[in-house]
């Protein structure tokens, strides 16, 4: 691990924060490390407000998507709602279609399948709309790049409304309306939302138009704060107003859907966290296992029991997904060892009874192994399909792009991406995305970095303190949880390995001022750092050990050093 301390934000700033807001000098440090310099700053972080939404209206195309959609509600048109079969275009498709529905009832759902028509929108998909007469598809989270398929949606009288939210290649669709923030001519001010929220703007515009306030589209966030989590965009600006409400309908009116996954959890209140790690990969297990359309009727169900069976379900689905997972990462590990690619710049790896639908996630696995650009590789049709990995600071997509000769499809966002391509050029695009890297990566990104927000003494850590950290949250990308170092440790004598494999650590630590009980996941190899009371330096976020009815303060470590 490579530990990065972040420059010490500029002291007059700090404390003239820290007096206006009457909090400690190093809670008001992580406040101006994050942008907040003053009051206000703080007031719109601390409780984010609805109002502070943007106008969306501002976004390029929004009053031609609006129109388009009023005309079919008046003329009974038939309304496809088609999005991506991942949790933020399951999300999406839940969000839009449970929305018209209270405005018309001539709306379907169409979620491509996986493996029949792969990412985005389909030909197939048209010709379902075409056969049962729907004159305007609504695409969500995806669409931005699907340039002959609008061109063939055209020729049959067919209108698109695409919502998408990723990078538009150098043509844009011959849409109705493309709302996209990273269009170069849209001035939207927020460019990070999720295809889900693209979705909710849209939403909101028409809400509008119809006398209703943002009030009345609370019961949706739910639906948006899952997609923000599941799709690690940013969680600043609009996405942390939209997060932080939608974690509160989450855990305070849940729609039958997730109140059918949460009751599975037995967990009380649910962090963004939880939802990334418990609630997302279930409503992606169904794309991933058999369809993506079973998550959007699990995320669209009123009636709770029905809900709860759609929900056994998809466990099930989720159970597959595990083994599945498991299984291929082991293969896929000892591909890289048989073919002496351990010290490559980057994995590239195939086998053509993968399962497509996991190797996304097998691709995260192997970064937890060998930290590098990696990308997995399948048989789809007579095509090889990839999901590709990226490690923090470097473009996968880029790195994609400077090898687009080799490849017949891509897309996707910066750490992450998939493409398809021709078995006939798997060894010659292995070799080039090699090259490519090799050229352009930065070394040391290859060393997992660990950013610390400041360092501070054990005795700075009281309730006060945790009561104004965990206010924070959100966290995710822009806003991740602190990150603190503290020197001179001491284990107090009782250090030692737990959990299977002896893998994680527990310790009781002190500075000779303060002590705290810590647990190390996957640090059980560190326990002779910290033996017969040698001094280490930590770095550790600050947590809450719950334990038979009682709450403690606990250190969850991320790395020690002697």
């Amino acid at each position: 691990m490579r530990w990065t301390l972040k420059p010490k934000p500029n002291p007059e700033t700090v404390n003239a924060l820290a007096k206006s807001l009457q909090i400690d000098a190093p809670i008001a440090s992580l406040l101006v490390q994050r942008g907040i310099e003053d009051f206000e700053d703080a007031k719109s972080f601390f409780r984010p407000s609805l109002d502070h939404l943007h106008d969306p209206y501002l976004m390029k195309d929004m009053d031609k998507a609006v129109v388009r959609i009023q005309q079919a509600i008046v003329n009974n048109e038939n309304i496809l709602v088609y999005g991506d079969y991942d949790v933020d275009g399951t999300t999406s498709v839940a969000l839009m279609s449970s929305y018209l529905l209270t405005k018309t009832s001539q709306v379907a759902t169409y979620i491509p399948d996986r493996y029949g028509e792969g990412y985005g929108v389909s030909y197939k998909g048209i010709d379902f709309a075409e056969d049962n007469d729907f004159s305007l598809i609504i695409a969500l989270d995806c669409g931005v790049k699907a340039v002959d398929k609008v061109a063939y949606a055209k020729e049959k009288n067919i209108d698109f409304i695409i919502c998408d939210h990723h990078r538009p290649g150098a043509i844009i669709p011959d849409a109705v309306a493309v709302l996209d923030p990273k269009q170069d001519d849209c001035n939207y001010p927020y460019k990070e939302l999720c295809g889900c929220g693209v979705g909710f703007k849209l939403i909101q515009a028409l809400a509008g138009k119809d006398g209703e306030t943002i009030e009345d589209l609370i019961p949706y966030l739910d639906l948006v704060a899952t997609a923000i989590g599941a799709d690690i965009v940013p969680i600043t600006g609009e996405n942390r107003v939209l997060a932080y409400h939608g974690l509160q309908v989450v855990n305070q009116n849940p729609r039958a859907g997730f109140k059918a996954i949460i009751n599975q959890l037995k967990k009380d209140t649910l962090t963004i966290t939880d939802v990334v790690f418990t609630i997302a990969p279930r409503i992606n297990a169904a794309g991933r296992m058999k369809h993506g359309q079973y998550a959007v009727d699990l995320l669209t169900e009123v009636d709770l029991p029905t809900a709860i069976k759609y929900a056994e379900e998809i466990e099930a689905f989720n159970t597959d997904r595990r083994e599945a997972d498991k299984t291929i990462t082991i293969e896929a590990l000892e591909q890289i060892i048989e073919n002496k690619e351990e010290n490559r710049l980057t994995s590239v790896v195939y086998q053509e009874d993968w399962h497509k639908g996991v190797i996304g996630i097998v691709a995260s696995r192997l970064i937890e192994t060998y930290y590098r650009p990696t990308l997995v590789f399948t048989k789809s049709g007579d095509k090889l399909a990839a999901s590709a990995r990226s490690v923090s600071g470097f473009d996968v997509y880029n790195a994609l792009e400077a090898c687009s000769e080799h490849i017949e499809q891509f897309g996707g966002h910066m750490y992450a991406a998939g493409l398809t391509l021709k078995e006939e050029n798997y060894e010659a695009f292995k070799q080039a995305f090699e090259d490519e890297v090799s050229k352009t990566i930065d070394k040391n990104l290859l060393t997992p970095e660990i950013k610390i927000d400041t360092t501070i003494a054990l005795n700075a850590i009281d309730d006060k303190f945790w009561r104004i950290i965990k206010q924070f949250a959100p966290f995710g990308p822009g806003n991740m949880t602190p990150i603190f170092m503290s020197e001179n440790l001491k284990d107090t004598g009782y250090g030692k390995c737990v959990g299977a494999d002896d893998k994680h650590l527990r310790i009781t630590v002190t500075d000779g001022q303060a002590k705290f009980v810590c647990i190390g996941f996957n640090l059980g190899e560190k326990l002779n750092l910290i033996k017969d009371k040698k001094p280490f330096k930590a770095v550790y976020s600050v947590d809450e050990n719950h334990w038979q009815g009682n709450v403690s303060l606990q250190l969850k470590l991320r790395d020690l050093k002697a």
